[in-house]
């Protein structure tokens, strides 16, 4: 039976990014003078301009060696990228992809901050296979991230699994979650990855980051355990 619009992953999947995270504490950012600067204890304009003046000369390194090497592993002519430094933003745009590179103090403990690296607008399905892509962003990132185009209910989802009877599709996911089912995490025996779901985003979460194709062959797995399910719920998720 042919699948409906409303059975293919891509009406429900908005957008799909690859993110790696990290960060530390903000007195070890290279402008920081202890002598002269005092560390943030709140987040707001002020507190989020200094981030932005001290994190420039580290971001702008970052973000000017990508921009060479990328130019460099896929042939790219001047045409085919642009870098964009806007501090605490940098935005290097391909002709196959964007990746964006984000400095933000953590709101929990704003003596530290985050950065957090987002590749997204990937031309070609194809691209994480070439051999020069993958090796550009090797051990990069720790997540792929969608947006749902329509949400869904966390409880929903919780209540899908919980009541999957199928042998195989219950044996392929297992849900954990808080009690105020603000979020679900959702885990597939064998795969070090886990699907984290906040009714507007799914973010599949791994152990330790890899490259495209690493991220990208483990939520093929993932994703066979979510359509075993006959749930639309889960089913439609991924």
């Amino acid at each position: 039976m042919a699948k409906s619009a409303a059975d293919d992953p891509r009406s429900f999947i908005a957008q799909v990014s690859l993110v790696g995270r990290g960060g530390g504490a903000f007195k070890s950012l290279p402008g920081f003078d202890k002598s002269r600067h005092t560390v943030p204890d709140a987040v707001n304009g002020a507190t989020s301009g200094f981030l932005a003046r001290l994190c420039a000369p580290e971001l702008s390194a970052e973000a000017e060696e990508f921009f060479q090497r990328a130019r460099a592993a896929m042939n790219y002519k001047r045409k085919d990228i642009g870098l964009d430094v806007t501090p605490p933003l940098a935005v290097l745009s391909a002709k196959d992809f964007t990746l964006e590179i984000a400095y933000a103090l953590e709101a929990a403990d704003p003596a530290r901050y985050a950065v957090t690296r987002t590749l997204h607008s990937i031309r070609s399905g194809d691209l994480p296979r070439v051999a020069e892509f993958d090796e550009l962003f090797a051990g990069r990132f720790s997540a792929i991230a969608f947006a749902l185009r329509k949400g869904v209910r966390v409880e929903a989802v919780i209540d899908a699994v919980e009541g999957l009877e199928d042998g195989e599709a219950a044996a392929a996911l297992r849900v954990d979650y808080p009690s105020d089912c603000s979020e679900c995490t959702l885990t597939v025996p064998g795969v070090a990855a886990a699907v984290v779901c906040d009714g507007a985003t799914l973010e599949m979460r791994f152990e330790k980051a890899g490259s495209p194709r690493e991220l990208i062959e483990a939520f093929a797995a993932v994703r066979k355990a979510f359509a075993l399910s006959k749930d639309r719920a889960l089913a439609g998720l991924l």
